[in-house]
């Protein structure tokens, strides 16, 4: 998957270089995981770890009760297949994560929503917040 994906980045770079128009499914899925990095980074890192392989600060001063899952790895344990929409129901707080008896991890939909109040414009960002961490677990995978 890794292989793949930087093909394709050396794929898009050369055509960008080229002057010719990048196929735009391309482009835009790369824009949006780049918007989820600073929110990965800002809410997820801390137990995630900076390569989001499950070493952030929380784990290793021993802050969490259950370790921290790589989240590098999550195509290869489901068959080679990113589950996009288990992702985003995760982070939404929709979908409890399996095995870890109390959720220990904060639902970052709920907080997300607390600070959009009840406008259904802000309401709308929250989903593209969800949405864009998804896109750049995705964009991890295989690293």
């Amino acid at each position: 998957m890794r292989l793949m994906n930087w093909r394709r980045s050396l794929v898009v770079a050369g055509i960008v270089l080229s002057g010719l128009p990048v196929p735009d499914g391309w482009t835009q899925e790369a824009e949006v995981a780049a918007v989820g990095r600073p929110l990965y980074e800002d809410n997820c890192m801390v137990c995630h770890g900076h390569t989001a392989k499950g070493d952030g600060p929380m784990v290793t001063f021993g802050l969490l009760v259950v370790p921290a899952p790589d989240l590098t790895q999550l195509s290869k344990k489901n068959n080679g297949q990113f589950p996009f929409w288990r992702m985003y129901r995760v982070i939404d707080g929709r979908e409890a994560v399996k095995g870890h008896g109390e959720r220990e991890m904060p639902m970052w939909g709920d907080e997300f929503r607390l600070d959009a109040g009840s406008s259904t414009m802000l309401q709308t960002e929250v989903r593209g917040k969800i949405l864009a961490l998804v896109y750049y677990l995705q964009s991890l995978q295989g690293q």
